[in-house]
């Protein structure tokens, strides 16, 4: 199988509501502070119940770059990794972004989770450029599936229309620089601490 079509098969692109997804774990844009409050927070405390932020509460502050999982609640997710790309009140970084996809990651693996469904996090509250999200997530995830990972399906739920184009697009460049086996990030783009590691 060619390396192309093994990442087609792992990493999917669509469009649609991310609390919908049936898969191991959704990924929550988070704050640092695990506060559901606004944006896709809000609606998955809403859609999943009170029971998400009390997991949270118990948890605490964690480093923004971070993330952490708990239960689903009412979701149809067995669980919600929770990605902490900001403060609470503030925005993400291109560092903080990378950072928080690799943990997402990394936690859905250590839990033994087979498939995880993700946002365009930051994009929303966070004020992050979609072409600039779509490059940074879409390298990790190329990253994390180089290495050993219980994850065999990773989708890229996006809200709208130009969100999915944008990492179809960057996709469509991963492609064409060989999937898993090429240098997937583009070096035309400059990303601030994204060659740093991780915390």
């Amino acid at each position: 199988m060619s390396p192309t079509k093994n990442l087609t098969d792992k990493l999917i692109l669509q469009q649609g509501d991310l609390t919908e997804m049936e898969t191991d774990a959704i990924v929550n844009a988070a704050n640092n502070d695990l506060q559901l409050g606004g944006g896709l927070a809000g609606v998955i405390r809403r859609k999943g119940g009170d029971a998400i932020q009390r997991e949270c509460n118990q948890i605490g502050t964690i480093p923004v770059g971070g993330a952490v999982i708990t239960s689903g609640g009412k979701l149809k997710a067995r669980h919600i990794v929770h990605a902490a790309s900001m403060e609470l009140g503030g925005h993400t970084t291109a560092r903080s972004l990378r950072s928080s996809t690799a943990h997402s990651l990394r936690v859905a693996s250590e839990n033994g989770l087979r498939t995880i469904a993700f946002p365009a996090i930051g994009t929303g509250i966070g004020g992050f450029p979609l072409s600039e999200c779509a490059a940074i997530m879409l390298h990790e995830v190329v990253e994390h599936l180089k290495k050993p990972t219980t994850l065999e399906k990773i989708y890229f739920v996006l809200f709208d229309s130009k969100a999915l184009a944008a990492f179809e697009n960057e996709m469509h460049g991963i492609e064409e620089r060989g999937g898993l086996e090429g240098g997937v990030f583009p070096a035309k783009l400059p990303v601030p601490g994204l060659t740093t590691g991780l915390p």
